[in-house]
């Protein structure tokens, strides 16, 4: 939870939600995003994290409980005005659509009538696709296609950013390369963001970790706190084992489980 000294950006209060005629899915659920912070969301599939996003950027709706952007029920805003503050990236993205880098990235502007001090230009150099602006997206590598959606993120101006598996279906290169850019992004704008992912061993570079497991949160904190040997296990039904270097990094081995 965020201290009195970072006050929250988001909040999500006693939430809980279920699908259309089914049981409850997301069980009281309490969250506080500050600002600047870089919390990463881990648990198995169908445990919630692709849930809580939604419900966290407006597109799903509580059944009980409240969310709160900047201490305003996020209810009560507007689409754009909404859009200007939290920025959300879907797992699965669109990659059929005839547009060039260049055009994807500008609908960043949509909830803008006067442009904000960002250019799309300024996004493309962000992300390291200016010389990829006139290509079309279906042209591009997987790692590149990423870099554009989150390039159209920041020319939308959110601080708080909430990402659904950014990582999925990359390379080493490509995962190693989004996590450098994020983290600079966040380290030189003191953007919020909260990111979905499946790796243990990269939640280990996260500030903070969420452990989420059946709708309900098993432990929020620091990585050395949260992805310990037991929590894992009851998260992903799993054995693991905690390997630390003399120098104090660790990494976390499953690989007791094929024998």
């Amino acid at each position: 939870m965020s201290s009195a000294s970072n006050p929250g950006i988001l909040t999500l209060s006693d939430i809980s939600f279920s699908y259309a005629g089914g049981k409850p899915f997301i069980n009281n659920l309490s969250l506080s995003v500050g600002v600047g912070e870089f919390i990463g969301l881990l648990g198995a599939n169908g445990s919630g994290k692709s849930t809580m996003l939604k419900l966290g950027s407006g597109l799903l709706k509580p059944s009980s409980g409240k969310v709160m952007l900047w201490g305003k029920p996020l209810r009560e805003y507007q689409n754009r005005d909404r859009a200007k503050l939290i920025s959300y990236l879907p797992q699965t993205l669109d990659i059929t659509v005839p547009f060039t880098v260049r055009e994807l990235v500008g609908m960043g502007l949509y909830p803008y009538d006067i442009p904000p001090a960002i250019t799309t230009d300024d996004a493309l150099d962000m992300v390291g696709l200016s010389d990829k602006a006139d290509s079309r997206l279906s042209d591009l590598s997987g790692g590149e296609r990423r870099r554009t959606f989150i390039a159209m993120t920041l020319l939308q101006g959110a601080g708080l950013l909430l990402l659904d598996e950014p990582l999925a279906n990359l390379d080493i290169k490509y995962q190693i390369e989004l996590m450098r850019l994020i983290r600079k992004l966040r380290d030189e704008r003191n953007i919020s963001v909260v990111m979905a992912l499946h790796d243990i061993n990269i939640a280990l570079q996260f500030e903070k970790v969420l452990l989420i497991k059946n709708g309900e949160i098993l432990g929020i904190g620091r990585p050395a706190d949260i992805l310990t040997e037991g929590l894992i296990t009851e998260a992903f039904d799993v054995n693991v084992k905690i390997i630390r270097h003399s120098e104090g990094k660790a990494y976390i081995s499953y690989e007791n489980n094929f024998s």
